[in-house]
């Protein structure tokens, strides 16, 4: 990763989460989410580690929108024609997590 910063806000979950698990025993969760509150529409991957892995796969399903706190990171992919074409592809790293609801009946 090239440069970090500290990101939050509102995002809608676009898709069922993919867990991953390590050989250390830690699993990953890799989501893609839409943050809703642009005009385009702005797609990102999150990340999840650890404790939120478990969370993000107990609390949370498709359509769902949640507030996160976590790093903004840029990863680049190369192509691997002849031509090599730099991709930067935007990931955050969620660090906290909470439910957003929308229409909240509590009384």
């Amino acid at each position: 990763m090239t440069d970090m910063n500290y990101i939050g806000g509102i995002v809608r979950i676009l898709e069922i989460p993919k867990q991953k698990i390590l050989n250390n025993n830690i699993s990953i969760v890799k989501i893609r989410v839409q943050f809703p509150q642009f005009k385009n529409i702005q797609i990102v991957n999150l990340i999840f580690w650890g404790n939120l892995t478990r969370d993000i796969l107990n609390y949370y399903k498709v359509n769902d929108y949640i507030i996160i706190e976590g790093y903004l990171g840029l990863s680049k992919n190369q192509n691997s024609n002849l031509t090599i074409q730099n991709l930067k592809k935007v990931e955050i790293t969620v660090l906290k997590i909470y439910p957003f609801f929308l229409n909240s009946n509590l009384n």
